[in-house]
């Protein structure tokens, strides 16, 4: 019998596998708009790089995007979106450019709430509203063809403004007689005391988020005029009760601050030819504890109810500063973590 003996030779893992870098060469025909679209000192497109990982060059009229495949072809969808829109004659800036950015990424990771047949978008006197977000797009397609929309989700993604506009819009194209504005008077955790003045000095404290959304759609003067001839109501959610509201765009801000009876008187106004958009943040209630939430009510109560659309919103779609985006995870894992140890406790308050 004879014996061998066998050299072992150590075994290597086996290597990652290390995506190519990709490259891919954009010729833009208009010298005159490259600096807009560049950006003062190509801030643009160090936004782009930075957002998205990749390596952006430009040489005279042609721009080079290296990085992963992926990525470059995020940064090539963006940035052909942002030069549309030069074509088109709109503006473009920093806001702009974390629009395209975030609807690439959308579009990159199949959202469901894109693609639409076609991105919406809002006229108004004062210029074109656009998505910043998918989730923004999906509520705008929703604005347009549901008669009752929920906008549900965190502060700073838009629900209010795009609520708005959408009002404003159908105005002045004639197609509702007036916008009716609501919010309930619920301070934000704090006791505010006596207020001094008149009922409309009292109240308008609470509206004001309103006011800011309606200057930014029509000028001061025509604010002013059409809630002097009535075409504008602001009011708060007690002054809704035993109306019954036709013809109109009825947006109730700031929903998860409503009693179930509130937010249900609220929706049985509505009238003839009326369309209605209820928006809130329900992790934001400012109720007394143990009051229950009307907004969480009426979404459990008519999540299925025909004819009813919900649009939801999350960290991901805030359009404020970015800080804001983090600061709203940040809190909702806090939350998690805080519901997640009562729930190990066994306590489940």
């Amino acid at each position: 019998m004879t014996s061998s003996t066998f050299a072992l030779r150590p075994v290597r893992p086996p290597s990652p596998v290390v995506a190519e870098p990709r490259s891919v060469t954009l010729n833009f025909d208009d010298n005159a708009r490259l600096p807009l679209l560049y950006g003062d000192y190509n801030r643009h497109l160090v936004k782009v790089e930075q957002w998205l990982g990749v390596r952006c060059a430009d040489r005279g009229t042609r721009l080079t995007i290296t990085g992963p495949a992926e990525r470059v072809d995020m940064a090539e969808s963006a940035l052909q979106a942002l030069w549309k829109q030069l074509e088109l004659g709109q503006k473009i800036g920093g806001a702009e450019v974390d629009a395209a950015l975030r609807m690439a990424e959308g579009e990159a990771e199949n959202d469901p709430r894109l693609p639409l047949q076609d991105i919406p978008q809002i006229r108004t006197r004062k210029g074109v509203i656009a998505p910043r977000s998918p989730a923004q797009a999906a509520y705008m397609d929703m604005l347009a063809r549901a008669d009752m929309v929920f906008g549900i989700g965190p502060a700073g993604t838009g629900k209010t403004y795009l609520a708005v506009a959408q009002g404003v819009a159908l105005l002045l194209a004639g197609r509702v007689d007036r916008i009716i504005l609501s919010r309930p008077a619920v301070e934000a955790g704090e006791r505010l005391g006596f207020l001094p003045g008149d009922m409309k000095e009292k109240v308008d404290p609470y509206l004001r988020p309103l006011y800011d959304a309606l200057n930014d759609m029509l000028s001061a003067e025509q604010v002013a005029k059409r809630i002097e001839r009535g075409e504008i109501e602001i009011a708060p959610l007690a002054f809704m009760r035993g109306r019954t509201l036709a013809h109109s765009y009825c947006i109730l801000d700031e929903a998860q601050n409503t009693t179930p009876a509130q937010i249900k008187m609220f929706l049985t106004r509505m009238g003839e030819g009326s369309r209605m958009v209820i928006t809130g943040d329900p992790t934001q209630v400012d109720l007394p504890p143990h009051q229950p939430s009307g907004l969480a009510d009426a979404l459990h109560i008519l999540g299925k109810v025909e004819g009813i659309a919900i649009s939801r919103f999350d960290e991901r779609d805030v359009v404020r500063h970015p800080l804001v985006g983090r600061i709203v995870s940040a809190y909702g894992r806090a939350d998690a973590a805080r519901q997640r140890k009562k729930d190990q406790d066994g306590t489940g308050k």
